[in-house]
């Protein structure tokens, strides 16, 4: 198997490599480094839980000087969280070599002197015409997850923020799906790029592929530690005898065993007949040490890197499980399909019969009522990939487990006045300086006031988006909120100003209290 001495890096990031247990590449990664290393543009077919960091990350640190005071590698990412998350692993990797990151929209020191930057296109657009940063001499450009990008509506500031960059600078594109909107950009901005993986997998070839079995999946928004501990525990419940974790790296195994031990679920090496829970990094060794053993599950507590990876872990026994984060879910299904193996969701454990019941009601009301409007607007990106009822059964458990159990127990009752009837709410009218010229629509105005101030939709009426500005009819006694957390922000790329709408003064909505109704 190559090393990344192999590849070429030199031996200081092969030395930061190590230290956050990373010693063997993956497919994609040894693909994908040689022909960065030379400077050549690059479209990188692969998704979250394939190693695409490490596939662009380091060759781009060697070819870099750490020596300057403005970026010149900008990584423009779907969300502030990818921003930070990226950021803060390639921090880890960077900075033994003298390398500085940061990412726009969290708290990081000077970020506009750091010579690695993430950031969204909206966040990269505003600092860049505020003159926070100056992209004058970026030599490299990631798009990371284009193909979220294309789905959130995002390729236009884009667009924008490609006019501030040297046009004959290094283009890396990281998309999967690869959408024809993907490859158009490529063609226009990434010319002769490469294709990492070569040849993708057509659909007629991934349905030609022999079926090799079923891998169950289970997708966790929490910790990989506890997605262990409550895997292990169900399928040893199950009558499993010995569950084999695989791991990407050793410190992770060793974190995970930690955790495991900590809670009296005893951990070792693959065929020690003396615990129930086995621990593998490689994937050969484990299945030569574990052939054989009766009443063994595999658990990929990483995604597996590549179809190969799949096939040696989960072609060992029936009834596998593979925990992955949300984001990671598109590279398991494409591995998946190109590897032969069916997918099924592994169920978490049923709820009793009266909590079911009262979740269901609560849930009925839920649709019943004007509240859930907006986010049929922010989830129709997924049931373009995914059935309805998948994602449904995925936003009910991301609910239940943020649920206390006295919510769940029983409805909230409502404050009500004489003859039983609900206190009305007053609603107030607020100005925002951006419209449908910026390319604004309802959705990206409930899910700014949301995400901004952590309020239920429930507290946004009427929005009408006009030409230069929008009104928002909100909840009176959380309109300063919405004001003071949306003045500074930015949505579609342009800075938000928000204030009372004094056209129609502080008066407005529905008299009655009943929400308005959403336009």
């Amino acid at each position: 198997m190559e090393s990344f001495e192999d590849l070429g890096l030199p031996p200081d990031l092969v030395e930061a490599l190590a230290a956050e247990g990373i010693e063997r590449p993956t497919a994609v990664q040894s693909a994908a480094i040689p022909v960065l290393r030379r400077g050549n543009n690059l479209l990188l077919a692969s998704g979250p839980g394939s190693g695409t960091l490490v596939a662009w990350g380091p060759p781009i640190l060697d070819r870099i000087s750490p020596e300057g005071t403005g970026p010149a590698v900008l990584a423009v990412t779907p969300t502030r969280e990818s921003a930070a998350r990226l950021a803060e692993s390639l921090q880890r990797l960077g900075q033994p070599v003298g390398h500085t990151v940061a990412a726009l929209g969290a708290p990081w020191a000077l970020p506009g002197h750091a010579r690695v930057l993430f950031g969204t296109a909206g966040d990269v657009l505003a600092a860049s015409r505020a003159g926070r940063i100056d992209l004058g001499a970026v030599e490299v450009l990631i798009v990371d997850q284009m193909d979220r990008l294309e789905r959130l509506g995002d390729l236009q500031p884009l667009e924008e923020v490609l006019d501030y960059l040297p046009k004959d600078g290094q283009r890396i594109v990281v998309a999967l799906p690869v959408t024809a909107g993907v490859r158009d950009f490529v063609e226009r901005h990434a010319r002769r790029a490469a294709t990492v993986p070569p040849r993708p997998a057509e659909e007629s070839e991934r349905s030609a592929s022999p079926r090799r079995g079923t891998v169950r999946f289970r997708v966790t928004p929490g910790s990989r530690e506890e997605a262990a501990l409550h895997t292990v525990a169900e399928l040893l419940d199950d009558d499993a005898r010995h569950v084999l974790l695989f791991f990407a790296t050793e410190d992770r195994a060793a974190d995970v065993g930690d955790y495991l031990t900590l809670h009296g679920f005893q951990a070792g090496a693959p065929g020690d007949p003396s615990v129930p829970v086995w621990l593998a990094v490689e994937e050969l060794e484990a299945r030569s040490a574990s052939e054989g053993t009766e009443g063994l599950v595999v658990v990929s507590c990483d995604v597996p890197a590549d179809p190969d990876s799949l096939d040696r872990r989960h072609g060992l026994t029936a009834g596998g499980v593979v925990l992955a984060f949300p984001r990671e879910m598109t590279h398991l299904r494409d591995i998946a399909r190109r590897t032969g193996y069916a997918m099924e969701g592994y169920a978490l454990p049923r709820p009793r019969d009266d909590e079911a019941s009262v979740f269901r009601r609560l849930l009925a009301d839920a649709i019943e009522s004007d509240d859930a409007a907006p986010y049929l607007l922010l989830l129709e990106p997924l049931f373009e990939r995914y059935d309805p009822a998948e994602v449904a059964a995925a936003a009910a458990a991301l609910l239940r487990k943020k649920m206390p159990p006295t919510v769940v127990a029983a409805p909230a009752s409502r404050p009500e006045r004489g003859g039983g009837r609900p206190a009305p709410t007053a609603w107030v009218k607020l100005f925002l300086s951006v419209g449908e010229r910026d390319g604004l629509t309802p959705g990206d105005m409930v899910g700014a006031i949301t995400g901004e101030t952590g309020l239920p939709s429930g507290k946004i009426g009427k929005i009408e988006i006009r030409d230069s500005h929008s009104l928002v009819e909100v909840q009176e006694p959380v309109a300063r909120q919405i004001i003071s957390a949306l003045n500074g922000t930015t949505i579609r790329g342009r800075a938000v100003r928000a204030d009372f709408d004094r056209g129609r003064g502080r008066a407005g909505g529905s008299p009655r209290g009943r929400p308005p109704r959403r336009g």
